[in-house]
């Protein structure tokens, strides 16, 4: 269940003297950001890998890729994070490595690289302007945690393919997370990693990795533009961008009870984006899938001190990216059905989050949660027509069907004879303490 709080800013406001970095950091906090980077290269990463065998390009190149991304991120949520005392999770564009899996080959890297810092610079117009915050302040609560909710559910979901896959592996680490909620609730992640690790290795399902630390190597490009690269790379890579990552990103934090400065923030990863372009990274935005790890119950009891997760994820991430070849090596070495698993049960919380205030529909009426129930559906369906991500059209059909509820309505403000209806069949639930 979210909290209400805004981070260190709240604190400051009371005159309450917060301790340091050291004195808030904590296992759990510092595991979650763990997990959250884990997570991350174990899966999208390796659509980045796809995307540049694809497109041809050479060692060098998809090494200075994998280590812009990496870099940049964590240095963006390492900052952004300790001065605003929330947990900012910052990664690269998923949707948009999905994006150049089709598109990439097509352009010259040069001509890539062009179009990843038009899309950037696009990116900070709007960031800096405020006006993504604007747009996303009209949309019914209800309905933008329905996304959250349709982004998170396909994950949560993957756990019982996981688990029917490798009963011993993925089945008992989440079994230890369940006993770990009941026992010892602030450690239940990382106790379950711990558990799902061993398990691995008794099964005789984890491999030795050849491992061999040698630091990755930047590759500046110059960049070049092209007017095609530009329309076929740039205004999809910004559409699924701040519609796929940063949107959702934005609620994630709001429904975990925090108030995220959308315009610090954006503008934060946006800069990111233009100044690690020309190292080939494509787009460094908000993270949503793994943000629900740090923003959670999970990362911290109390959600003040839950920015150490993000702290810690910021770090991780650079170190990753320093020795990405290495740490590749290493999450080849346990199963994927562990990686999948650990994943699912670290976004349960913020997955009941989102359903909590999905179903909530406050001042919006009964239209708000019936249009949040179509934005899920959609969302969770993971359509991507014209190359826009789900996301972007759970929105969209949500918004639709709640502007078409509304319309029913008489001018003198009372429901039609169909609003009656269906405000009895579905109880709106009271404010939540």
């Amino acid at each position: 269940m979210p909290e209400n709080h805004q981070g260190g800013a709240a604190a400051r406001g009371r005159n309450v003297r917060r301790p340091g970095l050291w004195g808030d950091a904590s296992i759990s906090a510092i595991c979650a950001g763990f997990i959250a980077v884990a997570v991350s290269y174990a899966g999208p990463m390796l659509v980045i890998i796809q995307a540049a065998e694809r497109a041809g390009l050479d060692t060098a190149q998809t090494t200075s890729w994998v280590w812009a991304v990496s870099v940049g991120s964590g240095i963006v949520g390492l900052v952004l994070s300790f001065f605003t005392r929330q947990p900012v999770v910052v990664a690269w564009s998923v949707p948009g490595s999905a994006l150049l899996l089709t598109v990439l080959g097509d352009y010259e890297f040069s001509e890539a690289v062009g179009a990843y810092l038009v899309a950037g610079l696009l990116g900070l117009v709007l960031s800096l302007s405020g006006l993504f915050g604007k747009l996303l302040a009209v949309v019914p609560r209800p309905i933008l945690a329905a996304v959250l909710a349709g982004v998170l559910l396909p994950f949560v979901l993957n756990v019982t393919h996981a688990v029917l896959a490798s009963p011993l592996v993925a089945g008992g680490l989440v079994a230890a997370y369940f006993a770990g909620r009941r026992l010892f609730p602030k450690y239940a992640v990382p106790g379950a990693l711990v558990v799902g690790v061993l398990l691995s290795v008794a099964a005789g399902q984890a491999q030795a990795p050849e491992l061999s630390l040698a630091l990755a190597s930047p590759l500046f490009t110059v960049p070049t533009f092209s007017i095609q690269a530009i329309m076929g790379i740039s205004i999809p890579l910004l559409i699924v961008t701040m519609a796929g990552q940063n949107g959702p990103g934005l609620v994630m934090m709001r429904t975990s009870g925090y108030k995220p400065n959308d315009r610090l923030l954006l503008t934060g990863t946006c800069l990111a984006s233009v100044l690690f372009a020309p190292f080939g990274s494509h787009a460094i935005n908000l993270a949503a899938i793994t943000a629900g790890i740090c923003c959670g119950r999970e990362a911290h009891e109390d959600p003040a001190k839950r920015y150490v997760a993000g702290v810690a994820g910021g770090l991780f991430f650079i170190g990753f990216g320093l020795f990405s070849a290495t740490i590749l090596d290493l999450l080849a070495a346990v199963p994927g059905e562990l990686i999948t698993a650990m994943a699912g049960v670290a976004l349960l919380g913020a997955l009941q989050g989102s359903m909590l205030d999905m179903l909530d529909a406050g001042p919006h009426g009964p239209a708000a949660i019936e249009a949040a129930v179509v934005t899920l559906i959609v969302t969770a369906s993971g359509i991507a027509p014209f190359g826009v991500v789900a996301p972007f059209w759970g929105v969209l059909a949500g918004a639709g069907v709640y502007l078409v509820l509304t319309a029913l309505r008489n001018p003198r403000g009372r429901k039609s004879s169909v609003g009656h209806v269906r405000e009895r069949q579905v109880p709106v639930p009271g404010p939540r303490g």
